[in-house]
């Protein structure tokens, strides 16, 4: 394929990254271990309940339908260029350079507020398994989840290779676990509530308000995948293989959020999921097998957490790189380790600015007040950079979407639907929230404007709309690879 012209900045450095390091397979773990299934359903359920009630099963659908058409956004998109950064500097060749600095700088806010979300499951869910007050006491929920979030940052710097191992093992027990606990909950009878399809009847949410609020905690319970696209740059067949692990991965958790939603709802009253915001599996792995064994399925959540951790730093790293790279952030973040591969300065940097985070977040509110304000934040920020890829790839992908039934649905309709979603979502949570999920979510997306301005001001390239021959180029690599389909 012909390649497009680059930032100088980008087209002048070797990319620094282990190239060729990952397959299929691992990259299909991947897209897994990001969504993490156990660790999504333990913190996500009582937001998800507070929010539809028992419409989760509808909410993960619908929601699930339209990330789907992100999913194929980013897999056409993947095809045109592999790079670290992913929509960061597709959505600039489709869109516009800011539009693309915005859909990085989502991605990278999103990842450093997950890093609180995440590492309160991993303290609290570990420290339950020896004592409850433990797990309810905010200095060791702080050390614990600290400690778990520093092994991941070793993981990480370990080197791509090494990661994709730990996930492999990881995932497998995990998925394991899930699945024998799926099937344990849905033979274990009605104690909560008989099965209903209105569970699935866009009328279980009374309104457009309460759809699209069940929307933003669905929208975070998939929200992890796209690390496939992240690593492009470190997989075999870095314009094809990622994007056939985020499909698979996406398929795999769409069922699993769905078997366990429904399964919530037979066996888990509104105390039991309230009572226990951040660990809703433990009380549900005790109701279908009480003892010792129902404490197995919180070792699948302990597992998802650290991968999901894992997966969440190579994201925002890789991110970081490919801005360090461009010189559209200090171009110290594109430097890597010169035998590891990994982009040291930036894993040093996320790892000073959430260890603060988690440590000051903690004692700042509840547990189950942090993770909901987290997760509607963030489902803020994923609408923004998932809508801006699934415009991206209709309009890149433009004159080609019509010359068959396939490049309609897969390159244009599904995209562009799952777009429109992403940004009513967007529009239609906002009034719902509380003014600190606004100023987390929101706030955080502003201070974007800072180094756009800085770096646009210094004539960075990469703020440079394509030149006439750029878009030539470009539309002879699409024409080649619809092609090729």
């Amino acid at each position: 394929m012909t390649e497009v012209a680059q930032p100088e900045s980008h087209a002048a450095a070797d990319g620094g990254l282990r190239k060729g390091a990952l397959g299929l397979f691992e990259s299909a773990v991947m897209g897994v271990a990001g969504v993490a299934p156990a660790y999504s359903i333990a913190a996500s359920t009582a937001t998800l309940f507070g929010a539809v009630a028992l419409g989760g099963p509808a909410a993960l659908l619908y929601c699930g339908i339209a990330m789907f058409g992100i999913v194929w956004a980013f897999n056409h998109l993947g095809r045109l260029e592999a790079n670290a950064g992913a929509s960061y500097s597709w959505v600039r060749r489709a869109l516009h350079p800011i539009l693309g600095y915005v859909s990085g700088w989502a991605l990278v806010v999103s990842a450093l507020i997950f890093m609180v979300a995440g590492s309160f499951p991993a303290g609290s869910v570990t420290l339950g398994l020896f004592s409850t007050s433990l797990a309810n006491n905010t200095t060791a929920v702080t050390i614990f989840g600290s400690v778990f979030f520093l092994l991941m940052v070793g993981a990480v710097v370990a080197g791509v290779t090494v990661t994709a191992t730990v996930q492999v093992v990881m995932s497998a027990i995990e998925l394991g676990i899930l699945v024998l606990f799926a099937i344990l909950m849905l033979v274990h009878g009605h104690d909560a509530h008989a099965f209903s399809w209105s569970w699935f009847s866009p009328s279980i949410f009374h309104g457009s308000s309460g759809f699209f609020a069940g929307a933003l905690v669905a929208a975070f319970y998939y929200w992890g995948w796209d690390v496939t696209a992240n690593l492009n740059e470190e997989t075999k067949g870095s314009k094809v293989t990622p994007g056939i692990g985020g499909i698979i991965g996406v398929l795999v958790v769409f069922a699993l959020f769905e078997v366990f939603t429904i399964g919530s709802n037979l066996v888990l009253t509104a105390k039991d999921i309230n009572n226990n915001a951040g660990d809703v599996l433990g009380v549900l792995g005790q109701i279908v097998w009480h003892g010792t064994g129902g404490k197995i399925i919180v070792i699948a959540v302990i597992l998802s957490t650290v991968a999901t951790l894992e997966t969440t730093i190579i994201q925002v790293t890789r991110t970081l790189f490919a801005m360090g790279r461009d010189g559209t952030l200090p171009r110290v973040l594109g430097k890597t380790h010169p035998t590891r591969k990994t982009p040291i300065a930036a894993t040093v940097v996320v790892t000073v600015i959430s260890l603060g985070l988690f440590i000051s977040s903690n004692y700042i509110g509840s547990i189950s007040n942090i993770l909901t304000d987290a997760i509607n934040a963030i489902g803020l920020q994923i609408a923004i950079y998932y809508g801006l890829a699934g415009l991206s790839v209709v309009a890149l992908y433009r004159k080609h979407i019509m010359r068959s039934a396939s490049n309609f649905i897969f390159m244009g309709l599904w995209p562009f639907l799952g777009a429109i979603f992403m940004i009513l979502m967007f529009i239609k949570s906002i009034p719902g929230l509380n003014t600190t999920t606004l100023v987390v979510g929101l706030g955080a997306m502003a201070l974007s404007i800072i180094p756009i301005a800085i770096y646009w001001s210094k004539g960075n390239p990469y703020f440079k709309m394509p030149t006439r021959e750029e878009r030539i180029a470009l539309d002879h690599e699409i024409a080649v690879d619809t092609a090729d389909l």
